[in-house]
């Protein structure tokens, strides 16, 4: 790219040392996570830098087919007007999976005044580490992201062919290292895509269903770039696998017979020192994890709707399914919700295994996290630590239907100790409009909703 404005200094410095970026995509993140923005040439880019942009509120606020709420304060009563849209701390992203050179600039929105948009979920989660910091804490943060690999060409949803052996996999192959290889090629430029975008991938191995994988993303002192990579991990995966000819889904449940996607997140807390408040030298863990503990424990049935935003989600919060169903903690347990798992002291932290994969990352981090501040702020106490299978224990559970979760976040007195009050107004709005509207799908059209856009 030789174009005079790509050379001028005030173009910022990374499109500068990038002059082969020929577009710009201009885009924040809605409440279903989806990417809402505009595509601008290379040449205005420094403006959007300089001046950010504007997109009216209401675009934050979308139901998960891209349409207005109805009744939402923030369409006709203000005359739907505009936030302004500032680029976030992250900078310019490359997008490798297409086939033009372009570059990310995320937004999050503000009001003309400079007040943060309390729509907006990365002001959600900005707000509960202002809390963390507010105390002299740092969460630092890891996410497990699980996804299957799909070929939906057909009306049957089945895993792509291996373009190493052009055959598909009779079944699901847990830890196999024949799976992950037959997929070599596509890991490989994944992970190549993941270090352009700066995003720290790990450890990839198959899962427990047919055609399903799951990639960590790294440990990080950041939980606002955790929640940054998990959004982006998910723009990455769905379309790098388009341009291999199949489909990436994060959708909770996408066969009946198979393991749901997950998205589990590890969490420990470093003091102002940066020792781990977790660790009190113990296996047993500090009193600050418990509260901790009791803190989510607590919040789970408020926000579950955060933890299974869709229709679909409900379908993995079954006995048996490797997803948890029963409010319950226990060390190195995968049965249940909330696990500590077995690492040297120093490293002691929590797992929380609620989500699906089928989350909004900012709100999920908001909402794990502010959580577990609320019961270090309180000084809750959890039930005792279980053991065995949680699944055979009478336990109090969250919320079982999309209906029940809806009511229970609009109503608990916890959620608005965990989100603002306007971002709970507008979720419900949004979600009961969904479920009013999805009544309508047939059970193949409703795969087809929730297979690329969750």
């Amino acid at each position: 790219m030789t174009d005079a404005a790509s050379r001028t200094p005030e173009n910022g410095g990374w499109l500068h040392a990038n002059p082969e970026i020929h577009s710009v995509r201009v885009a924040a993140c809605d409440l279903n996570a989806q990417a809402r923005g505009k595509r601008v040439p290379r040449r205005f880019a420094h403006k959007l830098e300089q001046e950010g942009t504007r997109f009216p509120y209401s675009i934050l606020n979308l139901d998960i087919w891209g349409e207005d709420i109805e009744d939402s304060p923030l369409v006709f009563d203000t005359g739907d007007a505009d936030g302004i849209l500032k680029p976030t701390e992250r900078g310019f992203v490359p997008m490798p999976w297409l086939d033009t050179p372009t570059a990310l600039l995320p937004v999050w929105m503000f009001h003309p005044d400079g007040r943060p948009f309390a729509g907006d979920p990365r002001h959600a989660l900005a707000a509960i580490l202002a809390r963390y910091a507010a105390r002299g804490l740092t969460p630092v943060v890891a996410t497990e992201m699980e996804f299957y690999l799909v070929d939906d060409s057909t009306r049957q949803l089945r895993e792509p062919k291996s373009p190493a052996s052009g055959k598909r996999r009779p079944g699901a192959q847990t830890l196999s290292m024949r799976a992950l290889d037959g997929f070599d090629r596509f890991f490989t430029q994944l992970y190549d895509a993941c270090e352009a975008m700066d995003i720290p991938a790990q450890t990839a191995i198959s899962e427990a269903g047919i055609g399903q994988f799951e990639i960590d993303i790294a440990h990080q002192p950041d939980a606002m770039k955790a929640a940054d990579d998990a959004w982006f991990f998910k723009l990455l995966l769905q379309g790098q696998a388009r341009r291999h000819g199949f489909a990436a889904s994060f959708m909770a449940k996408p066969y009946p017979d198979y393991a749901g996607n997950g998205m589990h997140v590890h969490f420990s807390v470093l003091d102002a020192n940066g020792d781990n408040v977790f660790d009190d030298g113990t296996d047993a863990g500090s009193d600050l994890l418990r509260h901790a503990v009791a803190g989510l424990l607590a919040s789970a049935p408020a926000s579950t709707l955060v933890f299974a935003p869709h229709l679909n989600s409900y379908d993995r919060l079954v006995p048996g399914a490797h997803a948890p169903t029963g409010l319950s903690w226990a060390y190195e347990n995968r049965t249940t919700a909330i696990r500590i798992p077995a690492a040297p002291n120093v490293a002691r932290r929590i797992e929380h295994r609620m989500s699906g994969g089928d989350v909004n990352p900012y709100l999920l981090l908001a909402c794990i996290l502010g959580a577990a501040l609320t019961g270090i702020e309180d000084g809750a106490e959890p039930s005792a630590p279980i053991t065995g299978n949680a699944y055979a224990l009478d336990l109090p559970r969250i919320p079982g239907d999309w209906g029940t979760a809806i009511d229970r976040f609009e109503n608990d007195p916890i959620t608005p100790r965990l989100l603002p009050p306007p971002l709970i107004a507008n979720l419900v709005m949004t979600k009961r409009q969904e479920m009013r509207d999805i009544e309508e799908l047939s059970a193949h059209e409703r795969m087809d909703l929730y297979l690329d856009t969750v």
